[in-house]
């Protein structure tokens, strides 16, 4: 081969290999490959005890039954309410902010933005789930006699769902927490991210078969919310090192007024005594009048919530295209 056939053949290459960078941003190629493994870790942990459970044998088959469908039907609110809402402000975060960027040295006022949103949406993934964790335990028995008998409710599927719904408020955070936090990071915070997902993926694996050994099929739901509580973590320290330096704080999101506190915690008091003496076994009437009695704690307390989370409520209008009344007037 000649020398111009030889400078011939690397020019074509050269020439290829421009091409191929014009088509391709290798930048965001390697982003993309950061989230695939994200993703697949993910799902590890989002699946791992269903893994555990065929291939380790810790629960029969009736055991099973029951855990997948106090499963399913704890996921319900998590796929139709939470789900949505982080993947519709995930965009919105990736929009806003510049991936990769310190909070400092981008516009302030899209920085101002996405933390009084951010704060909000904490505020009501906090909301939503309490309302769901103090309810939930007065009427999970309630809920599974209803859906499936006493086959559902006279075992373990009231102490399974009652733990979902703990679990609920954690997935309701976190989903919240990680939709800022992956929209912000940068290509070299999700890879450090993932090394942290790998070895939470592991310890899941193990904490779940060991917990449920010791503890039935509570334990996968336990182990869950040992996983988000440790993912939880890792979001809100990002939270907090990208805002340090500005004067926007949204984790107060994550603060509630007493007041309210107070009457989450009176609502659980008053609903856990009316399981007691109404439910589930005094026949219809005293469900109705169990059911009455949640009704009204839980108009208290979003009446209270109203009343107490101004910003909160505000926001929801804005979201909502809802005027005020005295908007209407004028």
């Amino acid at each position: 081969m000649g020398s111009q056939e030889v400078l011939g053949h690397a020019a074509r290459l050269a020439s290829s290999g421009l091409l191929l960078q014009a088509f391709i941003n290798w930048k965001e190629a390697k982003l993309t490959w950061s989230f695939f493994k994200q993703s697949f870790l993910k799902q590890i942990l989002t699946e791992g005890e269903r893994y555990v459970m065929t291939f380790l044998n810790v629960l029969n088959f009736g055991d099973q039954g029951v855990y997948d469908i106090v499963n399913n039907l704890g996921s319900l609110v998590a796929r139709l309410i939470f789900q949505p809402i982080e993947e519709s402000f995930y965009i919105f975060f990736a929009k806003v902010l510049e991936r990769g960027k310190d909070a400092t040295l981008q516009k302030q006022e899209d920085v101002a933005v996405a933390a009084a949103v951010l704060e909000s949406l904490l505020k009501l993934a906090l909301l939503a789930g309490l309302t769901i964790t103090v309810f939930g335990f007065a009427y999970s028995q309630l809920a599974l006699d209803i859906y499936g008998g006493t086959m559902l409710s006279s075992g373990s599927g009231p102490v399974l769902l009652r733990s979902y719904c703990l679990y609920v408020l954690l997935l309701a955070i976190n989903g919240v927490t990680e939709c800022f936090t992956f929209a912000a990071m940068s290509k070299e915070e999700v890879d450090r991210y993932n090394f942290v997902m790998l070895a939470l993926s592991s310890s899941f694996l193990v904490l779940s078969y060991l917990l449920t050994r010791w503890c039935g099929s509570v334990g996968f739901i336990l182990a869950n919310c040992f996983n988000m509580g440790i993912r939880i973590t890792q979001s809100l320290c990002f939270i907090h090192r990208y805002y340090r330096r500005s004067p926007h704080r949204p984790l107060a999101g994550l603060h509630l007024s007493p007041v309210l506190l107070g009457t989450f915690a009176l609502s659980g008091g008053v609903t856990a005594v009316s399981e007691v003496f109404l439910c589930c076994e005094q026949g219809w009437p005293a469900r109705l009048a169990h059911i009455a009695v949640g009704a009204f704690c839980l108009g208290a307390t979003l009446g209270t919530a109203f009343l107490t989370e101004t910003k909160l409520i505000h926001f929801l209008r804005t979201q909502l295209g809802v005027p005020r009344r005295t908007d209407k007037m004028t």
